[in-house]
């Protein structure tokens, strides 16, 4: 069965959330932590998080996930950036705690022209200070696209971090279709080519998570800009080929397209119907 949600606001809590993906056909979402562009988070009120846990397990939600905001850098060439990622993500996890065994997606971030080295250095660091043992949650690297200084656009790049943090079981990968297209890994022509590579790389058995975008800019052009499924240079056919991939099947899959609500309930519905051929 094709796991698949897309981006919902958070405004009005979990439950929300969770009726509103169930009402467009998804059986998972994905939300910001706080306001993408930074900021304190909304109080997390634990008689909506029950409703919500009741209302996953009997709708049969797969995993969920939760985006950290875009402005959270921990490889910053400013000390304070730096520290407000780390305290933005420790208290993000902490907050996920209250939702057992989901999924925390960042982007890595970019050097600003330290270098590749020491940005994977700082991200690791951070990494290395907020994963702690007994904690429930999944944090995953998300794949870039490689404008700037962006670091995540290799599957090397992103396997150089993972060696260097200490709690390696905490950690996995968000294979963003719009953004590897981007950086130069064809997933059009040679899926599995590509899969194969990120097994030899990373481990598939890291990929816990898949961002299913189509791309408004041609390959290797390292743009970043999402488009809505079959209007882009990746095409319905390579997207669907992903969503059916038996390597693949068993992922959470979140849609991040430039859509509203019946947009994303129109996608869902022909991605499922692509699975069913």
């Amino acid at each position: 069965m094709l796991h698949i949600g897309c981006h919902l606001s958070s405004s009005k809590g979990y439950l929300n959330m969770g009726e509103t993906a169930a009402s467009i056909g998804a059986d998972t979402f994905q939300f910001f932590t706080r306001n993408p562009r930074g900021g304190a988070a909304k109080a997390i009120d634990p008689d909506d998080v029950k409703a919500f846990i009741a209302f996953a397990e009997k709708n049969n939600f797969a995993k969920i996930v939760a985006h950290a905001p875009y402005t959270l850098n921990p490889c910053s060439d400013k000390e304070a950036t730096r520290e407000f990622a780390l305290s933005t993500m420790a208290d993000d996890l902490a907050r996920m705690e209250y939702t057992p065994g989901q999924l925390y997606n960042f982007h890595p971030g970019s050097h600003v022209g330290q270098g590749v080295d020491l940005g994977i250095e700082l991200i690791a660091k951070q990494l290395n200070t907020v994963l702690k043992p007994d904690m429930t949650t999944k944090v995953l690297l998300e794949t870039m696209a490689g404008k700037g200084s962006e670091i995540g656009r290799s599957f090397e790049e992103l396997r150089e971090i993972i060696d260097r943090v200490e709690l390696k079981d905490k950690l996995g990968v968000c294979l963003d279709t719009c953004h590897v297209y981007d950086a130069g890994y064809d997933i059009v022509n040679n899926l599995d080519g590509v899969l194969d590579e990120f097994d030899r790389v990373i481990g598939l058995d890291r990929l816990n998570a898949v961002h299913i975008n189509d791309s408004k800019n041609p390959f290797e052009s390292h743009k970043d800009r999402h488009e809505k499924i079959g209007d882009g240079s990746l095409g319905f056919e390579a997207l669907a080929r992903i969503v059916n991939n038996p390597r693949l099947k068993d992922l959470t899959f979140i849609l991040e397209t430039p859509n509203e609500l019946d947009g994303y309930a129109h996608e869902i519905r022909i991605l499922r119907e692509a699975c069913k051929l």
